[in-house]
């Protein structure tokens, strides 16, 4: 039997390039989407349709992914930038934490009871280098990646001693169409996403079973 990631966001740039890898080396990819977007995931994805602020649809989406989950790759999350910190309306504020900390908060929490009965597996985190060197006009962003950093290095710790382990992956301006779109401009620094999915890959697999908590830059050039 193969073993079994959940990777969410599996229709963004950088989605399709991870669930595409994980296929290649022989992983079952289970990945739950927005209703109608199925036809954007990579062939050989098993699609659930899944609202993933919903705790209910997480929960069904990691029982499809059914006993033989070993990986947990957390890409789901959004930008939105605006003004300093006072012109920032809360809503919008709170709607970045939405967005980029709740999904991977529930899926984090209902799949660990799952890897810890299968006697360990492997949580990858998407933050941003963002969370560590921010920029001004996206304090939302900001908080929210840096808070996905804060919850992975929690999970790392509170679940090491069952074989679970959990890294974050920091990227800096990943090469997808959607940035190319809203930053026009010089991409030659950019991050490509196939280059982030195979560490992302590595760090799902056995040869980094020596490493948790551990935040991992992926900048390319920039």
């Amino acid at each position: 039997m193969a073993r079994t990631a959940v990777i969410t966001g599996g229709t963004g740039g950088l989605g399709t390039a991870v669930i595409s890898t994980f296929l290649e080396t022989g992983w079952r990819v289970v990945a739950p989407v927005r209703a109608g977007s199925q036809e954007r995931l990579p062939a050989g994805a098993e699609a659930v349709v899944a609202d993933l602020t919903s705790q209910g649809d997480v929960e069904a989406a990691i029982a499809a992914a059914g006993p033989h989950l070993s990986a947990v790759v957390n890409l789901v999350g959004g930008y939105a930038g605006g003004g300093r910190v006072h012109e920032t309306a809360v809503d919008d504020f709170e709607a970045m934490i939405r967005t980029n900390v709740r999904p991977t908060f529930l899926v984090t929490r209902a799949a660990l009871p799952v890897l810890v009965a299968n006697g360990g597996g492997s949580v990858v985190c998407v933050s941003s280098r963002a969370a560590v060197a921010p920029f001004p006009g996206a304090a939302g962003y900001v908080t929210a990646k840096a808070a996905v950093l804060a919850f992975a290095n929690a999970v790392a710790v509170e679940y090491k001693g069952q074989g679970v382990r959990c890294n974050t992956v920091l990227p800096s301006v990943i090469d997808t169409p959607a940035n190319r779109n809203g930053m026009p401009g010089d991409r030659s620094k950019w991050v490509n996403p196939a280059e982030i999915a195979k560490v992302i890959l590595f760090l799902a697999g056995d040869d980094s079973t020596p490493m948790s908590g551990a935040t991992i830059p992926v900048y390319g050039q920039a």
